[in-house]
């Protein structure tokens, strides 16, 4: 895969029992298996691939408060504080630090967007700084063009997402968990209605409690179960460029491109909000619940091609139980990345940031980008089964509230407090049309 991604080795064991079984490795799966384990639960962790192997080691590794829709802001607050404890509880390191996060525009719609974001943060107890023109150019002067404002939000950061997943699966191996890659899980038993077992391919895990964080897939699985989920993945390439000569921010945004310090020094380089619609039969099942999230951002879309036919992770054919899944034909999702956009992400960037022109793309990559029509993740337990709770449809952001998200999940399982009000994300909601209810940020 040509994404970067620290390879994490885990025993071949498959334990008989469980108190909860994660399925998907992703950062979603390894925060939720991880305070799982903490809380001295026997769980168990399967990823039919690699850990972190797609959109968790696929994205720009921001950790953000910066412009979240209401219903997300919370877990982000949350999350921030859980990034920074985990590496002191688990020994771990992430790759997280609060470098703040810089934003820059000569739009006044958008600026006057950025206040009304500020003016409702301040509500929420966050910190953002609105910059005028003078500080947003000094601020930004790597770029050598004058703005007309900007943001900069000093509690933010980022993580590596290139390690950040196989840390955490780390930590879980040192509290006694288990984790098993190259492992599929293939399906669910019940009894007397509710969850009893995992089926994998590997064998079956006795459990009375599952978390379905499967990202991109996890749709196609829970149409085997007869469970109604709305989602639609949006293929997305970015690309990687060696590290720069002259100091430039750590992270920063512009409506035209977006750059990231990586951990080796280099860039990250992406055109927010862009993306490959590739058609699927399960876009066309939903496409009448994406229309407002479709009106609202097609301009940021354009047609894509057969790459999701291929990957199969959008299916809506049934599978057995006892025989192969897509799953385990197409084990890490993997797709073909779009060259004009690289190409013009580049350019966009060299113009932006003339120290970049003495970089040279070290590497480029696809990944799909799993939404919901809100545009906000679906995370509880799904009433027709208990047992069984959804984690899924993160819809682009789910890497910087990963810890929180966790945490979230854990809480519900063993019954505690939890961490953030849980209704905002609950899957029920998408019986309900999302007209009026798209994330505004």
């Amino acid at each position: 895969m040509p994404a970067p991604l620290k390879l994490v080795e885990t025993p071949l064991k498959l334990p008989a029992a469980a108190d909860a079984v994660v399925i998907g490795g992703g950062i979603i799966g390894v925060f939720t298996a991880y305070y799982l384990a903490l809380r001295g639960m026997k769980v168990v962790l399967i990823e039919k691939g690699r850990i972190g192997a797609e959109q968790s080691s696929r994205n720009w590794g921001w950790c953000r408060q910066q412009n979240r829709d209401a219903r997300e802001l919370p877990m982000a607050t949350k999350s921030l504080d859980l990034w920074e404890r985990f590496a002191a509880e688990s020994g771990e390191d992430t790759g997280f630090r609060r470098c703040g996060l810089f934003y820059l525009s000569n739009s006044d719609e958008e600026l006057a967007g950025w206040v009304r974001w500020r003016d409702f943060a301040r509500t929420a107890g966050v910190t953002t700084h609105m910059l005028d023109g003078a500080q947003a150019t000094e601020r930004g002067r790597a770029t050598g063009k004058p703005w007309k404002g900007g943001v900069f939000s000093p509690t933010d950061g980022t993580a590596d997402p290139a390690n950040a997943a196989p840390a955490v699966s780390r930590a879980i191996l040192k509290l006694g968990g288990t984790i098993r890659q190259s492992c599929a899980a293939r399906g669910i038993e019940t009894e007397g209605g509710r969850l009893s077992a995992v089926v994998t391919e590997h064998g079956t895990i006795r459990t009375r409690v599952a978390v379905l964080a499967g990202g991109a897939w996890a749709s196609s699985f829970c149409h085997q179960l007869g469970i109604r989920f709305p989602q639609a993945s949006i293929r997305s390439s970015i690309l990687s460029v060696s590290s720069p000569a002259a100091a430039l921010p750590d992270a920063l945004h512009t409506s035209a491109v977006s750059a990231t310090r990586r951990g080796d020094g280099g860039y990250t380089l992406a055109i927010s909000g862009g993306g490959r619609v590739d058609p699927t039969p399960q876009q066309f099942r939903y496409a009448q619940q994406f229309l407002p999230m479709f009106i609202r951002r097609w301009r940021s879309l354009a047609p894509g091609g057969l790459e999701g036919v291929r990957s199969g992770h959008e299916t809506l054919r049934r599978w057995r139980l006892d025989a192969p899944t897509p799953m385990e034909r197409m084990r890490i999702l993997d797709p073909k990345v779009d060259q004009a956009t690289i190409q013009r992400t580049y350019a966009r960037a060299l113009e932006l940031l003339p120290a970049l022109r003495d970089t040279k793309i070290t590497a480029a990559w696809a990944g799909y980008v799993d939404s919901t029509p809100d545009g906000v993740p679906g995370i509880g337990e799904i009433t027709s089964i208990p047992g069984f709770i959804l984690a899924a449809g993160f819809s682009g952001h789910g890497f910087g509230i990963g810890p929180g998200a966790g945490h979230l999940i854990a809480d519900m399982i063993s019954g505690d407090t939890p961490i953030v009000d849980p209704k905002p994300y609950h899957p029920e909601r998408f019986k309900r049309s999302a007209w009026g209810k798209v994330a505004d940020f």
